[in-house]
């Protein structure tokens, strides 16, 4: 009897040991640097969204945040590198909506679910123009969808990567045009800009400062942009919903992750710690001129965003029979 008291003292004594660690840890949080992981290479709109309150949050929370590059395996390396690291708040993901959404229903065995994680708050959205080369003979959505239907499968359309939001969303666009186009992936922005530029693919859909510029110098054609309000950058171009075409409004988002179990308390520290971020002058200067708009969501929003659009892309994904192997 006496050897069962000590075992239960013993236990409670380490359970209660337990609790209070777990209250330190969040009280004193942060005490050393934080890492950022963002699942692609440096530029784009998931890096620029890291970088732009990463300062500003190590500020707040007096300790540095690292922003660490880990790209390739469309985003699944960085996921799975979070997924796996200890649960205390150290390690953040910088999520891509593509990718968060999309990939569960994309590979067959990405190395992590969503489950893995959980959300502290919506960093940016950016929206996205329906750009075609000048020798596509439309100068309108409506003219260019009557183009789409009387020439089948004689356009092509670029996109970052297969499962990508530019190849997603475009076939999205084609579904809700009931039209036929061809699709050409590229590995990244980049590749995919340069051959809708020399004419060899006639239609991009991509983010304003990618499209702005040469749309200004008219080597592209910007037709609509898929939000419902215009963007700044391309204050001429009509929405998609100005266009003819409403309900169409595919925006990239970027969130901040942490691994599932992180204590509550840090998660909310690191929440308000970016919601601050997101409200100071100096993040929605630079947001602005990289032609992204600031958008804080707290946890429970971002959580109802992820939900409603994995089913949304998963029906998408399986409907056009978009894999990735």
């Amino acid at each position: 009897m006496k050897k069962r008291n000590l075992l239960a003292a013993s236990v409670m004594a380490a359970f209660v040991g337990s609790l209070a660690t777990g209250n330190a840890l969040a009280q004193e949080f942060p005490s050393k640097s934080m890492t950022l992981v963002v699942p692609n290479p440096p530029g784009g709109v998931v890096d620029t969204a890291a970088r732009l309150v990463s300062d500003v949050m190590a500020r707040a929370l007096g300790q540095p945040v690292i922003v660490d590059n880990r790209g390739g395996a469309s985003g699944n390396i960085a996921y799975q590198m979070v997924a796996r690291a200890p649960k205390d708040g150290y390690t953040l993901l910088s999520s891509y909506s593509a990718y968060h959404v999309g990939n569960p229903s994309l590979f067959p065995k990405p190395g992590w679910s969503q489950s893995d994680f959980v959300p502290v708050g919506l960093i940016v959205a950016a929206t996205n123009v329906i750009a075609v080369h000048p020798s596509v003979p439309a100068n309108t959505l409506p003219e260019f969808i009557e183009y789409l239907r009387k020439n089948p499968r004689t356009v092509n359309y670029a996109s970052q990567g297969s499962g990508s939001l530019s190849h997603v969303g475009t076939a999205q666009f084609a579904q809700m045009t009931k039209t036929e186009i061809t699709h050409v992936p590229y590995k990244g922005s980049g590749p995919a800009m340069q051959d809708v530029l020399s004419g060899q693919v006639q239609m991009f859909m991509s983010t304003p400062p990618s499209v702005g510029p040469h749309v200004k110098s008219g080597k592209l054609k910007a037709l609509a942009v898929t939000s419902k309000t215009r963007h700044p950058m391309l204050p001429d171009v009509p929405t998609t919903g100005e266009a003819g075409l409403p309900g169409f409004e595919p925006e990239a988002w970027v969130g901040l992750f942490a691994p599932a179990g992180t204590p509550p308390k840090v998660l909310a520290r690191l929440s308000s710690s970016l919601k601050a971020a997101l409200e100071t002058p100096e993040v929605k200067q630079r947001a602005m001129l990289q032609g992204i708009e600031p958008r804080f969501l707290d946890a429970a929003a971002l959580d109802q965003l992820v939900k409603k659009e994995t089913d949304y892309w998963g029906a998408l994904i399986k409907a056009n029979n978009i894999t990735m192997e």
